[in-house]
């Protein structure tokens, strides 16, 4: 393939190839290399520069991508570490460097090639597709985002995709940020295979397929024998006419199947991890709310909920925007509020864990969502009224400050997330239930 400066594919040949390996070379090589680690460029100096060209073409792929609209779900994903025996040891937080980024660059772009150099030859083909998600689902988004103070412009059913993705970056920083990117996440429709091609709206591409990992995907592999048999005869498109509808249904169905079982292997796993952890305390973040209780997130992602009977009043969910009020006092949650919680139950069996809230120094009402401290938010958003932003200090909770000298330092264990950088809230979802594969 060959691209030119603004990211444009200018040429390309598809045709059976052989990969010989000259270098053996893992993510953190390449990471460390790009980073300017002296020893690891002593090591591989003869491919130096590649690299550092690579790198330069991923950045410009990238920022092609942006321009035309692409929207990036970038949120935080656990890698689980166990022993020989199976038994989790460590939860941390999957890292995603320039390497990682780069490959995916790459691959991408190729799966957009390929794509659509077979729709330009009007042959039967199996497509990637991510429709335009649905004006209700939009709707909740906007109204989800509007309780942070951020203006919208447009309806539900002509907002842009370079209006989604200001608003993503006018919340970067904020302690909801992640959280917002996963309701973002949860208003698209699920990509899925088809014969036809609608294009990838999450992706901002006309065409796209996958052909970049036969070994582990079967659409891949499939893509892979269309471009051997295609030529060969009459018969083997009229073969591929026939079958791929059936492929591409079989295909999405599988794929929704295995990440389920992703979900619940996951989840059993840190269930499992945090047994160890019962009566601990910690910080964490509200990553979802409810009617019957909070979501709350450690920095390693591990998730467990707070129910709302074990809350000390009556609360009432409101679900515009996605908060749980107290009767009494007007104490109010909110996503991406951080409090102090205590480990009270993990099951490995069921994949639950049960934390319970702490009164504590954290609580201060809707934190980090103080307007005064914002600037304009450009096209995605704009400040609340001063008016509305004193409505809402005025229901902060006067007697839960008793509490905040008493737990103000915590005994236990050492937080087992030492090494984990605190980013937030990842997602807002259910059990066992995590990000969903675009």
């Amino acid at each position: 393939m060959e691209i030119d400066k603004h990211g444009r594919v200018v040429n390309y040949t598809i045709t059976q190839t052989v990969i010989k390996t000259s270098f053996r070379m893992t993510y953190s090589d390449v990471n460390d290399i790009l980073a300017g680690d002296k020893e690891k460029r002593q090591e591989y100096h003869k491919i130096v520069p590649s690299l550092e060209l690579m790198a330069k073409l991923h950045e410009t792929l990238e920022n092609m991508r942006v321009k035309r609209g692409a929207l990036n779900f970038d949120t935080n994903e656990a890698k689980i570490l166990v022993d020989k025996q199976g038994k989790p040891v460590d939860i941390v937080l999957r890292q995603r460097g320039v390497a990682e980024r780069m490959i995916e660059s790459f691959m991408l772009m190729a799966n957009e090639t390929v794509a659509e150099h077979f729709s330009k030859l009007e042959l039967p083909f199996i497509y990637r597709i991510h429709e335009e998600p649905k004006a209700e689902k939009v709707q909740k988004f906007i109204d989800y985002a509007s309780s942070f103070g951020i203006r919208i412009y447009g309806t539900a059913s002509e907002i842009s995709q370079e209006a989604l993705q200001d608003i993503m970056r006018a919340v970067e920083g904020e302690p909801y940020a992640d959280v917002l990117s996963m309701m973002l996440l949860r208003s698209m429709q699920q990509a899925r295979y088809s014969e036809h091609n609608h294009g990838h709206y999450g992706l901002a591409a006309d065409y796209y397929t996958h052909f970049t990992s036969p070994i582990r995907r079967y659409p891949d592999l499939l893509v892979h024998r269309m471009i051997r048999d295609y030529g060969r005869s009459k018969e083997i498109a009229e073969h591929f006419e026939q079958v791929i509808p059936e492929i591409a249904t079989q295909s999405s169905n599988r794929e929704r199947r295995a990440i389920e079982a992703e979900r619940e292997v996951e989840a059993m796993k840190k269930a499992e991890y945090m047994e160890e952890y019962v009566g601990e305390e910690y910080d964490a973040v509200v990553s979802s709310i409810v009617k019957f209780g909070l979501f709350v997130e450690l920095p390693n992602t591990v998730e467990g909920l707070i129910h709302i009977t074990n809350l000390p009043e009556f609360y009432h969910f409101n679900e515009r925007d996605l908060t749980l009020r107290g009767e009494k006092s007007g104490t109010t949650f909110r996503v991406g509020q951080q409090i102090r919680i205590r480990v009270e139950r993990a099951d490995k069996m069921t994949g639950e864990i049960d934390f319970s809230y702490i009164p504590s120094e954290f609580d201060v009402i809707e934190k980090g969502l103080k307007q005064s401290s914002r600037n304009e938010r450009g096209r995605g958003s704009n400040r609340r009224s001063d008016k509305k932003e004193d409505k809402r200090k005025s229901g902060r909770s006067n007697d839960k400050r008793k509490h905040s000298q008493k737990d103000k330092k915590k005994k236990g264990k050492k937080p087992f997330y030492k090494e984990v950088a605190k980013k937030g809230a990842k997602h807002g979802k259910g059990r066992g239930k995590g990000r969903r594969t675009k």
